[in-house]
This record gives C-alpha cells, sequence and structure tokens, in this order.
C-alpha cells in the first residue's frame, strides 16, 4: 500500500516539480558570481570577484577558469559573451578605489585588455549589454543625481558617455541594487531598460535609441532603503517583466514581479511568485514560460507571471537562458545547468 501511494503520489506531482533540478557545475573555484552570458547553449561566459572569470565550449561539460592579470581586486558582476573567443567584463566598485573598469578578451581568455577605467568619484557600474557584436551600453549608478551611461560602437574597443543633460533627474536614494547586470537588458536593435530601487516605487527607465536619449516611469513594486528592482526581461518590444524585492530581509514576502505590455509606459503587478522573497533574474524559456531566480529559490511561470510554480529553494543571484538550456550562478563558486523542454 506505502508503494502503491508513492508511486501514486509521484505522478500527481506537476512533471516540472519532478524533472526540474539544477545540476551542479565544477568550476574550481569558490569566487562568488553574479554574472553569466551564453552566446549559444554550449558557450558561457561567468564574471566573478577576486579577478575570475570562468568559461566553458561544451555545454559545461569542461571548464576553464583564470583571472584577469593586475585585477584581484575587481569584483566581475556582468559580463557579455560574445563568442568561444570573444568576451567583456565588467568590474563594479567604487571607481575613486580603481574598480570601475572594462576588459575584453578575443583569444578565449589568455590575454585581456583593458578597454575603458575611470577614477570619477561616485562612479559604480552595475550593468553591461549588447545588442550585437558591435553594439552595447554600459551604466552606473548616478553621479550628480543622473545615471553615468556609456556606449560603444566598435565592439566594445573605446566607450563614449551619454550626455548628462540627455538622462532623466533621479530620486533622492535612487540607485541600481543589483549591481550584477541583472537591471540593464536591451532588446532587438535599439531599445534599453534600466531598473532602480532605494527611492519610494521602483522606476524603470528606457530609450529607443540605444541610451541617447531616455524617459521614465513608475512601477506598482515598492522601493526603499534595501527594496527596489533587481532583474528585468522583455519578450519583446512591447512586453516585459521586472522582479524585485528587499536585499535585507530576502525571504520578506511582498509584491514582487511586474508586467509592462507597452514597451515599459504602464506596468502592472503579478502574482508573487513562488517562492516568494527577493528575485534578482529573469530569463525566458521555450513557451513565452517565465524563469525568475533569487536567494529563496527558483520559479516558473506559463502564463506570463499571473501563477506561478515553485522548482526549488536553491539561492541564485543570476540567470541566463537559451533555447531552453539554463545556466544560474551564486556565492562561493556555484554555478548549476539545467534543460528545460
Amino acid at each position: 500500500m506505502k508503494i502503491f501511494s508513492s508511486l501514486l503520489l509521484a505522478f500527481l506531482l506537476p512533471i516540472t516539480s519532478v524533472l526540474a533540478q539544477w545540476q551542479p557545475q565544477s568550476v574550481q573555484t569558490d569566487a562568488h558570481f553574479r554574472s553569466v552570458s551564453m552566446a549559444s547553449p554550449d558557450v558561457v561566459w561567468l564574471g566573478g570577484s577576486k579577478g575570475t572569470f570562468v568559461r566553458t565550449t561544451d555545454g559545461g561539460q569542461t571548464w576553464q577558469t583564470g583571472t584577469v592579470p593586475n585585477a584581484q581586486d575587481c569584483d566581475f558582476r556582468d559580463v557579455q559573451a560574445i563568442d568561444a573567443q570573444t568576451a567583456l567584463l565588467m568590474s563594479a566598485g567604487p571607481a575613486e578605489k580603481g574598480q570601475a573598469r572594462l576588459y575584453k578578451t578575443t583569444d578565449a581568455g589568455q590575454t585581456w585588455s583593458l578597454v575603458y577605467q575611470t577614477q570619477q568619484p561616485g562612479v559604480f557600474f552595475d550593468g553591461l549589454d549588447f545588442w550585437d557584436k558591435q553594439h552595447g551600453i554600459v551604466f552606473s549608478d548616478p553621479v550628480d543625481n543622473k545615471w553615468v551611461v556609456l556606449t560603444t560602437d566598435n565592439g566594445g574597443q573605446s566607450w563614449q558617455p551619454v550626455p548628462p543633460g540627455n538622462l532623466p533627474l533621479m530620486q533622492p536614494g535612487e540607485a541600481a541594487f543589483a549591481a550584477s547586470g541583472t537591471s540593464l537588458v536591451v532588446q532587438g536593435k535599439r531599445n534599453v531598460w534600466i531598473a532602480s530601487g532605494g527611492s519610494t516605487s521602483g522606476r524603470v527607465f528606457r530609450s529607443r535609441d540605444r541610451g541617447r536619449s531616455w524617459t521614465v516611469t513608475t512601477t506598482p513594486l515598492p522601493a526603499g532603503e534595501a527594496t527596489g528592482l533587481f532583474g528585468m526581461r522583455f519578450f519583446s518590444e512591447k512586453v516585459g517583466v521586472v522582479v524585485g524585492g528587499n536585499y535585507k530581509a530576502e525571504s520578506q514576502p511582498g509584491p514582487n514581479a511586474a508586467i509592462t505590455r507597452d514597451g515599459g509606459q504602464t506596468w502592472e503587478r503579478l502574482t508573487e511568485t513562488n517562492p516568494p522573497g527577493l528575485k534578482e533574474a529573469v530569463a525566458l524559456l521555450p513557451g513565452d514560460r517565465l524563469l525568475v531566480v533569487g536567494p529563496t529559490g527558483t520559479s516558473l511561470s506559463a502564463d506570463q507571471g499571473q501563477t506561478w510554480q515553485r522548482l526549488d529553494t536553491e539561492g541564485f543571484h543570476a540567470v541566463a537562458c537559451l533555447k531552453g538550456t539554463c545556466y544560474a550562478v551564486g556565492a562561493k563558486g556555484k554555478v548549476s545547468k539545467q534543460v528545460f523542454k
């Protein structure tokens, strides 16, 4: 009878809860990871603390781990995978301490070029993304009440600042909380969005011209000293989802997801994720499904956030998916893989 009951229970459980298990990867480092980028389902680059980068070209069967010379004090909280040979790393940290840097490799990490560095007080890079191999954008926490935004049109070899006059004013205390690339997302050939926290409500900034001019809208998600928007992803030019929470109370339940259907002009609150609490990153799966991760676990939605299914309670900071293959990263060398059908 007990055997029959167990079989019946297994049959009745949702398929995703039975099959969706993150598979730990062996990367041979204890660096903390907050950034992951995929050039293909097999080619993945990671950025970590202590100047660490990690790379696979065979879907995680083997991993190359290395450090960028003279960058031991850098925390690479965002990475852009171009292909198996080419990637860029973004160092998040105070510019005054020499940590606001961008590096590029074109030989699979054997050598790295410092393609940008600034000592401008207040600069603290938060996110890096590329529309294509040549056109990219990076942004920093505000200086003089405005984001610091730079763009490139030559693959990251050089970077040009967006004039501050082109950017909206920030609210008191407003900043990018994730500082791991998840609060910046590009789409199509020219669209880009930035998500913020720290003020009274989570806000989303949008540019339709690769960062040259910006508008800003307010979401229904709360913000505060430790609360705000952390992760964002867009299905299309119009439909996008943002997630967040409180990084000092990671398990605290409450509103943590919102959706836009007009490119970010207006936002509607979604059902709270399962598990609840802080969610830091969003990825898209085949079938217009949503995958979100955070310190309290992984959630899956098949209806654009109207309902959620808990996959597990494993904590991650960032996730990247392509064609159903996903990689998630976290503290102390945590890297996991999952293939969603």
